[in-house]
């Protein structure tokens, strides 16, 4: 992330970007500094996010400032961080720690640390607590941010974040995290959805690993928690009502979901697993839109305006400076003695109105049109209204303001491709400053104080543009390429393309890039379920994620389950200046794993062999001679060769993975069946069988199905088969040496 800091100056000059110093001066224990990240405006007229570091030391500090970068860069990919960046100002604090790490790391029987802020794991190493619960000096935090001028308890949150690698952090007043587990990034936004936005945890359990039994308190007061049916939520017009049947922004639709408040039953919730569920989803549409609400509600939707307070001339130009969210324009609607003036401007120029002579009222109104807000009452908490009083007998005195900037949109970072970029100028009491904008050169029609670019179909690439006014310029780059997203799977059975097959566990590494620097967050969904952070593997960053039928167990929590079957995952990337990367999808199709061997075969194995009970693996193995399959017995044959041919009539199971088969194969009235990336010399018959699977294998005889129940499959991965193909079996071929079969055979594409 690009850093920046801001000078506020006199109302007339602009609000001007520095770069952050990158050096820190050799410091005592507890010294701290105070480095601007972001500065969108006067800490007093927006929401004030402070970071402070825990447990790092001199030496640490780089360390510190890549744990505060990852942090902020997944946290402005999620909304509604995203959409209101601009209501932010972010300021980091780094302190000086005299040892490393925090206290009670991971357990109670590690070292006590004395540090800054004392943050340890246990609630500060209470053995009454829960083990990832990470607490604080609350005293100290408050003391280092009253170091940030102009921010009071009111305006700003505090979120503190410790050194280490270990999974933890809390939600209360003030917000912590773990600095660098590979989940820390995502406890962040979690714990200020309960610091900063008062949403409780969605979780079935308080400690892991012990069900939370069943909820008996009355209706919750939390926004997203409820004992109502969906029926009684329409009819009493309460809780998520208004949202219900939507797809839901995690996943599924919003509905609800048994489980939260740390019980398992007796209270539900409005998704499967949003944030405040599950870490790596977004908010979902309840909770999303009490985040805004509670970031809007910290800063002052109507910035400044011309003075109210007496009543105006007639002769003027009335005024407003509403807040700037980076993915929409607020909406401004004025309105004279009643009724409401056309079109949406931030100036009124009087002048033009031919007010009657006396008095009239006119009034400004801001209003929010964010689509995250649904009730009301919070659509009411993000409207604001202006009144004056105009008097056509008053004259307005020349105030000699010029036009001229005051602030704007940062012009050291690259904008997305989608951003609004604005501009607040001067307001003449005589005039409406006309701005300039230009882009990549040429004029745009706009002349007011914002350009919408996802209005603009930005060609990929690099654009600039310019505002100009009364002699001065502003330059922005815009970022209008979209990330890219590499993916890497584990070693399948077969593959054609982007479809993969595995009978077992396999691994999923993402790999976001873009054409500029910056942190890029990338993702991925499953059957269209909610779009999930790629932060590598629980335990550790570094390890690819991995899909088993019954998930992996860590701490109690289950990751990367998926049922058996046909998926599709989406994958896709977010970069630093916002933009969304196209998703793209690859599909697997993971089929049930052998059996458990009962005999296994390897190495040379010369004459007939004869599976008469139980499961034979042959494995690498090499069998010169018949192979024959009894009824209720199974052969599972992985790699290798068999110089002869393979015959089972009532197999309990009968798969060949990626071996070759130098005669006939006949298979009849048998269950499990899996030819897989097999090589097939001779002809083969598939007759009568339950569930049979051939897929991304060869046959260079006939190929002859039939009373298969139901037809044999090939997973959307071809067969190519050089003789006839039959019954059932006509369409698994791609025919000989066609394209399918050259990706199966050789990882193209």
């Amino acid at each position: 992330m690009r850093r920046f800091a801001a000078l506020v100056l006199a109302a007339a000059v602009l609000y001007v970007p520095t770069a952050e110093a990158e050096t820190v001066a050799a410091a005592a224990p507890g010294d701290a500094t105070v480095v601007p990240v972001q500065v969108t405006g006067v800490p007093a007229k927006r929401f004030n996010l402070i970071l402070m570091g825990d447990g790092y030391t001199e030496a640490e500090q780089a360390r510190w400032r890549a744990d505060a970068d990852r942090h902020l860069n997944v946290m402005w990919s999620i909304e509604p961080f995203k959409s209101y960046r601009n209501y932010i100002n972010v300021y980091r604090i780094d302190i000086v720690s005299g040892e490393s790490g925090i206290s009670c790391d991971p357990d109670l029987t590690s070292p006590r640390k004395t540090t800054p802020l004392k943050m340890g794991f246990w609630g500060q190493c209470n053995p009454n607590s829960v083990q990832r619960l990470i607490t604080m000096d609350n005293a100290a935090a408050n003391r280092y941010a009253n170091m940030v001028a102009g921010t009071v308890s009111g305006n700003r949150q505090i979120l503190a974040i410790g050194n280490s690698e270990t999974y933890g952090g809390a939600g209360g007043s003030y917000a912590t995290a773990s600095g660098s587990n590979a989940m820390s990034a995502l406890i962040s936004p979690h714990e200020l959805g309960h610091s900063l936005g008062g949403l409780q945890d969605e979780y079935d359990y308080y400690q892991r690993g012990v069900p939370g039994g069943h909820y008996t308190g009355p209706e919750p007061n939390s926004a997203h928690h409820s004992l109502l049916t969906e029926q009684q939520m329409r009819e009493q017009q309460k809780k998520w009502w208004r949202w219900l049947g939507d797809d839901s922004e995690s996943g599924g639709p919003i509905a609800r979901y048994e489980g939260g408040l740390y019980t398992t039953t007796g209270v539900w919730r409005p998704s499967k697993h949003s944030m405040m569920k599950t870490l790596g989803y977004y908010f979902d549409q309840v909770s999303r839109e009490v985040m805004v609400q509670r970031i809007t509600a910290k800063t002052m939707v109507i910035q400044d305006s011309a003075p109210t307070a007496a009543p105006v001339g007639a002769d003027r130009v009335l005024w407003v400076e509403p807040m700037r969210p980076v993915s929409h324009t607020l909406t401004t609607t004025w309105n004279v003695d009643g009724k409401d003036l056309p079109g949406d401007a931030d100036s009124l120029d009087l002048r033009t109105l031919g007010l009657s002579p006396g008095t009239h009222t006119v009034k400004a109104t801001v209003s929010d049109p964010s689509e995250f807000v649904r009730d009301p009452a919070v659509r009411a908490a993000i409207t604001r209204t202006r009144t004056w009083t105009v008097d056509t007998t008053l004259t307005t005195p020349q105030d000699g303001v010029r036009p001229g900037f005051v602030s704007s949109t940062p012009t050291d970072r690259p904008l997305g491709r989608d951003d609004v970029v604005y501009v607040e100028t001067t307001h003449p009491a005589a005039e409406v400053p006309a701005v300039t904008w230009t882009l990549d050169g040429k004029p745009l029609a706009d002349t007011d104080g914002d350009v919408d670019l996802s209005q603009a179909d930005l060609a990929p690439g690099a654009h600039t543009l310019t505002a100009a006014l009364g002699g001065a310029t502003l330059t922005w780059q815009i970022d209008a390429s979209a990330p890219t997203t590499g993916y890497e799977l584990s070693e399948p059975l077969v593959r054609s393309g982007d479809t993969y097959v595995y009978n077992g566990p396999f691994s999923m590494k993402l790999t976001g890039a873009d054409d500029r620097d910056g942190y890029v967050v990338s993702e991925s969904r499953v059957d269209g379920d909610g779009w999930f952070n790629y932060f590598g593997w629980p335990t550790s960053s570094e390890l690819p994620w991995t899909f088993t039928e019954e998930g992996t167990v860590i701490d109690h929590l289950t990751y990367g389950k998926l049922p058996r079957g046909r998926h599709t995952i989406e994958y896709r990337s977010i970069d630093a200046a916002g933009n969304y990367g196209q998703a793209k999808s690859f599909t697997v199709t993971t089929i049930a794993p052998p059996p458990a061997c009962t005999a296994t075969v390897t190495g040379a194995h010369r004459g007939p062999l004869t599976v008469s009970s139980g499961v034979t693996c042959l494995k690498d193995a090499h069998v010169t001679g018949p192979v024959t399959v009894r009824a209720g017995a199974s052969l599972v044959v992985q790699g290798g060769r068999i110089s002869g041919t393979l015959s089972a009539t009532g197999a309990a199971a009968v798969q060949l993975f990626n071996t070759r088969l130098d005669g006939a194969l006949s298979v009849v009235r048998s269950s499990g069946v899996a030819v897989v990336g097999a090589d097939l010399r001779g002809a083969a018959v598939l007759s009568g069988n339950g569930d049979a699977i051939m897929s991304g294998s060869s046959v260079r005889g006939a190929l002859a199905c039939s009373g298969n129940t139901p037809a044999p499959a090939d997973l959307d991965v071809p067969n190519r088969v050089t003789g006839a193909s039959t019954g059932q079996c006509g369409t698994l071929a791609a025919g000989p040496k066609g394209k399918a079969y050259e990706a199966v055979q050789h990882g193209g594409e």
